[in-house]
């Protein structure tokens, strides 16, 4: 069943990305394509009810930083979630991370939660994957991308709830959050956003340039005018003022910076074995990989000299079982790979095998600014500021906020 799942979804990307060829794909290209027109009407139509003001959005009277995209998937919003996590709690700054909790598990029974200050007792709240000190919900339940922020990140919390102002309401009152990051946020406009922060992969910034279905955007690229700040991500270094200029076209004032996501280290799966990044050069590897853009993981593996004899890849957030991963297990002992590599989200759910007969390592990733060091600074006090803020304030940007929208 999970593979004959995951083969219909390689097919549906095959005839999105055009790679599927012939009478069948290419009417069906053609359906996608008048779908597409569709959900764009759609999109039209949610964010000029929000703007008038009919559809409501929620303020929590706490900075809320929504980092979001316009494509689905693909461009490294996890690291950079983490890197303002990470910096704004070294400022002093009580964070939470809002998520949806993509593809995760419904809970088996609800968890109860006690304030430690008060004593109350909340017996049915949104997922807690993390208070702060400590992780409360294992990856199948708290979604892969939540449940490697709640391990990167001690001292951060991580709330999952579909409905992100109850999990926002959680987080403000019981875990005392002070910043509210709302991962994958530019589309969720039930939640007031005070800051807008929008990635675009620097090598596909708008996918095929078709909304969904036909292709990967999910607003047209003229509502990045909704951003404060755009980060360029997975810049390999090379001019990118083609795209600074289109980027412009769209909105003029926005801050951009430029951040490339490079690999830190191989770390083991299952056990604490560190490695430098140079252990891969020369090394015969097996890939696998669940995620948006596996090409973009297999060049990377060859870049750092490893020899990829092949790569098995599944769907975005697939949830690997035991039975996809032992023959691909039994592949890798059969071709005698040095060992197998796979990438940092897809390790929380990677099963264990029966067996560990070759050493099995992600690679840690972590994001590093290229240009905008400056803006990136001046972006992290704008965010600390605003806590100090009068009430005043705060009405008068909200309503700067809902005519650009």
């Amino acid at each position: 069943m999970a593979g004959s799942k995951n083969e219909l979804e390689n097919w549906a990307t095959d005839i999105i990305f055009g790679r599927a060829q012939g009478f069948w794909p290419s009417l069906m290209r053609l359906a996608l394509r008048l779908l597409s027109w569709i959900y764009r009407f759609g999109v039209k139509v949610r964010l000029w009810l929000y703007r008038k003001q009919w559809k409501p959005q929620s303020n929590l009277a706490t900075m809320v930083v929504s980092i979001g995209n316009l494509t689905v998937g693909g461009t490294g919003k996890t690291p950079v979630v983490e890197r303002f996590a990470r910096e704004l709690t070294a400022r002093g700054r009580k964070v939470v991370i809002l998520s949806r909790g993509y593809k995760s598990a419904d809970l088996e029974s609800p968890q109860q939660w006690r304030n430690p200050t008060t004593g109350e007792v909340v017996t049915s709240p949104p997922k807690i994957v993390s208070d702060g000190k400590d992780i409360l919900l294992k990856a199948k339940y708290a979604g892969d991308e939540p449940y490697m922020l709640a391990t990167n990140l001690p001292g951060v919390g991580v709330v999952v709830d579909r409905d992100r102002v109850r999990g926002g309401r959680f987080a403000v009152k019981e875990l005392g959050a002070d910043i509210l990051l709302l991962d994958d946020g530019l589309q969720y406009l039930g939640l007031e956003h005070s800051i807008d922060v929008v990635l675009v992969d620097s090598q596909q910034p708008f996918g095929i340039e078709y909304i969904l279905p036909r292709g990967t955007l999910r607003e047209p690229p003229g509502n990045l005018k909704r951003a404060d700040y755009i980060f360029l991500t997975k810049s390999d270094g090379v001019n990118r003022e083609e795209l600074v200029k289109r980027i412009r076209k769209y909105n003029q004032v926005a801050e951009i910076m430029e951040c490339t996501h490079g690999p830190k280290h191989l770390k083991s799966v299952f056990e604490d074995d560190i490695l430098p990044l140079e252990a891969l050069r020369g090394k015969y590897v097996g890939a696998i990989s669940g995620i948006a853009q596996p090409k973009s993981f297999d060049r990377l593996l060859k870049k750092l000299g490893a020899k990829v004899l092949f790569h098995t890849t599944f769907a975005d957030h697939h949830a690997f079982t035991a039975k996809e991963i032992e023959p691909f297990m039994y592949r890798c002992i059969t071709r005698g790979v040095d060992m197998v590599v796979t990438t940092e989200k897809d390790a929380v759910r990677f099963p264990r095998p029966a067996e560990i007969d070759v050493p099995i390592y992600y690679l840690r990733i972590e994001v590093k600014i290229l240009n905008g060091q400056e803006v990136w600074e001046q972006c992290l006090e704008r965010i600390c500021d605003r806590k100090n803020r009068e009430p005043e304030d705060w009405a008068e940007e909200r309503i700067v906020m809902s005519d650009s929208i």
